[in-house]
């Protein structure tokens, strides 16, 4: 892999020097940045950092906003390097232009995908490096939000060493204006301090004199025993217009003569528009337009609802297509199928593999559903179009750049042509990533039927539900051979896919002889990233399976994970904070349980501990789930530990009502009701507890939620005996089973 990074390295780009951040950043590009960014006063000295000339620090963030506190935390990678005043400084979006594409998201990938960090990447690479990352970024339009990378990757290989090289050039510039070494000077609070002479000068005195200078390809990070920022439990800059209700989501974009539209997709995945009744639907008041689209019907309107009235009174009729006969029972048979052993592609083996099972094999089958994003807010996109050729778009995606990028080619529009304006989003979970803008697809296409006008189109709660890109379905097989003593000698793990194989398959265990399969599964039903993506299943399929063999050997299942994890010792420490804080061992009632799951995920490490109650009518309650993580540091703890609890939150509405079925090619499922969320008075206590360790930065946005379903899961078991492999659990049995008696035999 590092072979394959320095070819494509040297491809780009032989040499360079690092520019705040990035290789060979001319002025033209930090000019572009000023016109589309900067206010009066402000002056960008990296693409990410503005400095005003009142002292403010600007942090231009690549990211959306989608309520995961991101643009506090990076905002304190900043201001920590730069050893700016808090009190100074505030964050924003940045625009969606090439500009600001973010080629740290890109090495950040790269180096994990190779097992590197940044200071193991050669210092004679890290600018060509840099600029080989933000080449190719700008090529593929990316400014992507997901995979828990805001801060590990974004704040460590481009936030940080932008802030701290920033930093050196304010320096450089105040020792120019005394005529003094520069090694004679500190920073602190927004001010570069002369200890010789006493003076000492405002960031914003000193901003455009440093933007002269040529910053440092490797610029001095501060040491962690240095930081005052970092670590702390800084209040989010965003929570204050979310309160209050100031804060415009996509769904609140208004613009003159705004003008909204009601749609209604092909039921079945891959059906078409047959037929709709006109004269019903264009006499009605406030209809201005009638848009046939080849799979779904859009009517525009004035208002909402009398677009959505039209809609129904319209009376459209699809027809299904190729996938009439589509189910959900044909398509788990396909699964079950796919995994005989002849259409499994082994993709690891270690040891001996699968020829290492022998004797009394332990076979277990597991399967999780179809699942939707289902957040707060509906997907939407407001457009205007204007001929002959130019488009507005308002909306709240998980890629701004590329967005705008997909409307121009939905247009068929050059990108200078699109201007398009990020908003904050009311949730998205992978819903608003690249490959899931359905939404954006027919709002451009909406809005060029009708020119000239801006057009809000609205997914209703039933068309975001019905017409998602599903979590996948998925079945795994585990066979597994134990020592005498209990502990796993084989480990075979085969599993379906869409796609390709799926590392986060592979356990940490420390089982010698390990295998792992996939078998690939064709499907009409479209399925995108949804929260922790493959983790959050095969979490569940793991975890369940240790539980198992922890029984099959009598052992108590956190002492038979403890045998197993002597050689990680980040792993192990997270798993004994987690059973201390939970109470792991002492009695409990008749009919409640605990159990415990452990799962690594985007670089963090999470043990949940739930505690449940299961009723003798069957019905459950969970009652506590204990966290314990390690991130190895918890940029802004507060913010991490919200991010676990929404994680927790989300998993468990998954793990026991989460479902979408499949019949006649479309989905059963349209709203709440029969797709339910935990609600306030469901939701467990959650008590969320931070290990610290000198692990490389991790992700906080994802990794609570995989551990969740396994914990609930084998807590379940050890309340009542009863063993659930496939989820969601409401569609389980939990009663308690009368015993025997005489009379009934």
């Amino acid at each position: 892999m590092m072979t394959r990074r320095a070819v494509l390295i040297s491809g780009v780009t032989a040499a360079g020097a690092l520019v705040v951040g990035y290789a060979l950043w001319p002025s033209g590009r930090l000019a572009r940045a000023s016109r589309l960014a900067a206010k009066p006063g402000e002056r960008f000295l990296s693409s990410w950092i503005k400095v005003a000339d009142d002292d403010l620090v600007t942090v231009v963030v690549p990211h959306c906003d989608m309520g995961t506190g991101t643009f506090t935390a990076l905002a304190q990678m900043a201001a920590e390097e730069l050893d700016a005043d808090w009190t100074k400084v505030q964050a924003q979006i940045a625009p969606p232009d090439p500009v600001f594409a973010n080629g740290a998201l890109v090495e950040g990938f790269l180096c994990e995908e190779a097992n590197l960090t940044l200071n193991s990447v050669p210092f004679f690479l890290r600018a060509a490096a840099a600029n080989a990352s933000r080449t190719i970024a700008d090529s593929i339009h990316l400014q992507t939000t997901g995979g828990s990378s805001a801060l590990r990757m974004t704040g460590v290989y481009g936030m940080r060493i932008a802030a701290a090289a920033a930093r050196e050039m304010l320096v450089k510039a105040a020792a120019a204006r005394l005529a003094a070494s520069p090694d004679g000077f500190r920073t602190e609070m927004s001010r570069v301090i002369h200890d010789g002479s006493g003076k000492s000068f405002g960031f914003g005195e000193l901003a455009a004199a440093a933007a002269r200078w040529t910053p440092s390809s490797n610029p001095r990070l501060k040491p962690k025993s240095a930081y005052r920022l970092i670590g702390r439990s800084l209040p989010r800059f965003d929570i204050p217009a979310k309160v209050s209700g100031a804060l415009e989501y996509g769904i609140d974009a208004s613009v003159p003569d705004l003008h909204y539209a009601a749609i209604k997709l092909a039921r079945a995945f891959g059906g078409r528009l047959r037929s709709v009744r006109e004269e019903a639907a264009t006499p009605l008041r406030g209809v201005r337009k009638i848009v046939r689209l080849d799979d779904a019907i859009v009517v525009v309107a004035d208002r909402f609802w009398r677009a959505r009235n039209a809609l129904e009174a319209l009376q459209p009729t699809f027809d299904a297509g190729v996938n009439g006969a589509v189910s959900s029972q044909t398509i788990h048979a396909s699964h079950r199928r796919a995994l005989e052993d002849a259409k499994i592609r082994r993709h690891r083996t270690s040891g001996d593999g699968a020829a290492a099972l022998g004797g009394a094999v332990i076979e277990r089958n597991y399967n999780v559903p179809y699942l939707a994003h289902a957040p707060m807010e509906p997907v939407n996109a407001t457009a205007l179009y204007t001929p002959p050729g130019a488009l507005e778009v308002w909306a709240g995606t998980q890629d701004a750049l590329g967005a705008r990028a997909f409307c121009a080619k939905t247009a068929g529009l050059p990108v200078g042509k699109v201007v398009f304006h990020p908003l904050p989003i009311g949730g998205a979970f992978g819903r608003r990533l690249p490959g899931q803008w359905n939404f954006l697809t027919y709002a451009v296409k909406t809005a060029i039927a009708v020119p000239n006008v801006p057009i809000k189109l609205l997914f209703t709660r039933e068309e975001d539900i019905q017409h998602d890109f599903y979590r996948p379905n998925v079945t795994s097989r585990f066979r597994a051979s134990l020592r005498p003593d209990g502990s796993p000698l084989a480990w075979v793990s085969d599993y379906t896919t869409g796609d390709d194989a799926d590392p986060e398959a592979q356990i940490f265990y420390d089982v010698p002889n390990q295998a792992y399969g996939a078998a690939k599964v064709a499907s009409p039903v479209p399925t995108g990233a949804w929260r922790s993506v493959a983790s959050s299943w095969h979490g569940f399929f793991i975890e369940s399976f240790v539980d198992e063999l922890a029984y099959e050997a009598h052992r108590d299942p956190l002492d038979y994970r403890r045998t197993l994890l002597q050689g990680k010792p980040r792993h192990l420490a997270v798993l004994e904070l987690a059973a201390e804080k939970s109470g792991w061992g002492a009695p409990l009632p008749e009919r409640y349980g605990r159990g415990v799951a452990i799962v690594e995920s985007f670089g963090t490490i999470v043990a949940h501990v739930t505690l449940v109650e299961v009723a003798d009518s069957g019905a459950l309650k969970v009652h506590r789930v204990t966290c314990a993580a390690d991130c190895g540091m918890a940029i802004n703890p507060d913010g991490f530990r919200a991010q676990i609890e929404g994680g927790v939150v989300f998993g468990l509405s998954a793990a026991l009502y989460g479902a979408i079925t499949i019949e006649h090619g479309a989905v059963v499922q349209r709203n709440f009701p029969d797709y339910p969320v935990v609600r306030l008075a469901d939701c467990p206590a959650i008590e969320v507890h931070l290990h610290q360790s000198e692990g490389p930065l991790g992700g906080a946005g994802e990794p609570g939620t995989p551990p969740v379903a396994p914990s609930l899961t084998n807590a379940i078991f050890a309340a009542t005996g009863i063993r659930i492999r496939e989820l969601p659990v409401a569609r389980h049995e939990l009663r308690r089973t009368p015993p025997a008696t005489a009379d009934s035999i």
